[in-house]
């Protein structure tokens, strides 16, 4: 009895060995049955919001033309930086036929804000020092397994005028900061289970050359 028992014993611990290596961190990301996949991250000067990238130089100050007194001169103008993210869901249990997931209603989640940390290599983070301060929005999307948009504020005006950002404009004591972007979502599915998820993007500060 005992010799043919304890093989299904270690066969066993093997199994359930193998499962949590498997499955990791997935199965502890909240009690959702679900988990939101960041697919991509897009980011534009608020100068040119239209010319979206994988990486954002964003402008301290921008020179617009404008008309005083009947003269066109260039003045200093800030605009906020934006950005896309885009999201889908997928289950956590890949398994028992729930690879084609065809949600209910109750499996769509709602992300409802975001938090946007800045960092830097060199790991002189001091907020107001050496980055800017981070940064907490609202947003509302509710994501299915499609692939789903969502805009969200990268930068604020207000960030540009606090240092160090501040200290970038007319070059006025610093050149470049170079940082990498945190940016985390939050939700819950229907259900109220929490979710989120979070994705980076390098962020470069200064006083750039302004579009035509």
């Amino acid at each position: 009895m005992r010799a043919s028992y304890r093989p299904v014993i270690a066969g066993a611990a093997a199994a359930l060995l193998a499962g949590s290596v498997s499955c990791g961190d997935v199965v502890r990301q909240g009690r959702a049955p679900v988990i939101v996949v960041v697919d991509s991250m897009e980011a534009a000067s608020g100068a040119e919001p239209g010319n979206m990238g994988g990486f954002l130089l964003s402008d301290v100050q921008t020179l617009v033309q404008q008309t005083i007194g009947g003269q066109s001169v260039r003045v200093p103008v800030i605009f906020n930086d934006v950005g896309q993210a885009t999201m889908r869901l997928i289950p956590k249990d890949a398994g028992n036929g729930a690879v084609n997931l065809n949600p209910t209603p109750w499996n769509a989640v709602t992300i409802n804000r975001y938090r946007i940390n800045f960092i830097r290599a060199d790991g002189r983070n001091t907020p107001g020092v050496d980055v800017p301060f981070a940064i907490d929005g609202a947003v509302t999307a509710t994501l299915t397994p499609s692939p789903t948009v969502v805009p969200f504020e990268m930068v604020r005006h207000q960030q540009k005028l606090e240092q160090p950002l501040r200290s970038l404009a007319s070059f006025g004591g610093r050149l470049f900061i170079t940082t990498i972007a945190e940016i985390t979502f939050y939700g819950a599915d229907q259900m109220g289970n929490d979710v989120q998820a979070k994705a980076t993007m390098n962020v470069s500060f200064s006083d750039y050359a302004d579009p035509d």
